[in-house]
């Protein structure tokens, strides 16, 4: 599908701040026609435009939900037991299958800047295609994107492929999610990557050229038009890594002994004191995103299955368990 190809559903909704496309059907070789177009769409205020679609498509929601409370319903299911995003999957129009997820755009920045749920800010860290972008999220995302490379730099050792650093910056979203228990394609990660390789590296190819100037890796090229990368790991370089992260994740990497927080601050240190505060960084990183990732999967997995009713709910897990399965016979 193509951008007018992706925005002409949009026409069916109220209006909206912001909008991307993202998932399986962004794969160049994928051909699958039963595949689900997937949405997420930003708006100011969520109730007021989840009245207005309910006026327009009140056959997108669960019917309990329009019944029992209609948009005040809908936005507190998500705000309050979910992570801020209501979505309507197996949405039928034009002979298609679409799924769109609701959030507000003060929420959805947020996440962006700090990493505070880790749910869609993870979302954009892999390649969307953005429909409708007014107030230049795209611009703002770059923020995320450095700080996921940087995340990921901790997590890898002193030399690794180009896709080995874009599997592990896909991996940090899935750390800790419960769907990847029982409901999630145990090589989704790898799939992804491979089917998605190149857009991958137009997001981040730029990040790596503006490392490898500052002196934080190396890159040599190799086959197949990919790029071997070295690092190395003195403290220094792991400082200016956690220094791109977050404030609340680096405020809670900061090592509390003196002797070490002095190290760290002027980057000297003998090998195996570089080594272990790069170990321990990494440990503590893994830790934060496992535990964000683990609540916010939790309290949107309970959400989503509300938001959707019975039937639907269903009908999705089925789909979802069964993929997991084939991936792990």
């Amino acid at each position: 599908m193509d951008n007018a190809a992706f925005r002409s559903f949009l026409q069916v909704l109220p209006p909206v701040e912001f909008a991307c496309v993202y998932g399986s059907s962004l794969h160049p070789s994928n051909s699958d026609k039963t595949t689900m177009t997937d949405y997420i769409i930003g708006v100011a205020d969520p109730k007021q435009w989840h009245s207005e679609n309910l006026k327009l498509n009140k056959h997108h929601y669960a019917s309990w939900m329009v019944h029992l409370g209609g948009e005040r319903l809908i936005t507190g299911v998500a705000d309050e037991i979910g992570v801020g995003v209501h979505f309507n999957p197996f949405v039928s129009w034009n002979g298609k299958l679409f799924k769109y997820g609701v959030v507000r755009m003060h929420d959805l920045l947020q996440d962006v800047h700090y990493w505070e749920k880790f749910y869609l800010c993870g979302r954009l860290q892999k390649p969307v295609h953005i429909v409708v972008d007014n107030l230049d999220v795209n611009s703002t995302n770059s923020v995320n994107l450095r700080a996921a490379v940087s995340a990921a730099l901790l997590l890898l050792p002193s030399e690794f492929s180009e896709a080995d650093l874009y599997a592990k910056v896909c991996s940090l979203s899935y750390m800790g999610d419960v769907r990847m228990l029982f409901a999630e394609d145990k090589n989704k990660v790898k799939k992804i990557v491979s089917g998605q390789f190149d857009l991958f590296q137009s997001m981040y190819k730029p990040l790596l050229e503006e490392y490898e100037a500052k002196k934080l890796l190396r890159l040599s090229s190799i086959a197949n038009n990919q790029i071997h990368i070295s690092q190395d790991c003195d403290l220094s370089v792991d400082y200016s890594l956690v220094s791109a992260l977050p404030p609340s994740i680096r405020n809670q990497i900061r090592m509390k002994e003196g002797v070490k927080e002095k190290l760290w601050e002027t980057g000297k240190a003998i090998s195996d004191t570089r080594s272990r505060v790069r170990e321990e960084a990494a440990n503590c990183l893994q830790r934060i995103l496992r535990r964000r990732v683990m609540v916010s999967s939790a309290r949107q997995a309970v959400s989503g299955l509300l938001a959707v009713g019975a039937v639907n709910a269903s009908r999705y897990l089925a789909k979802k368990v069964t993929k997991a399965w084939k991936s792990w016979r």
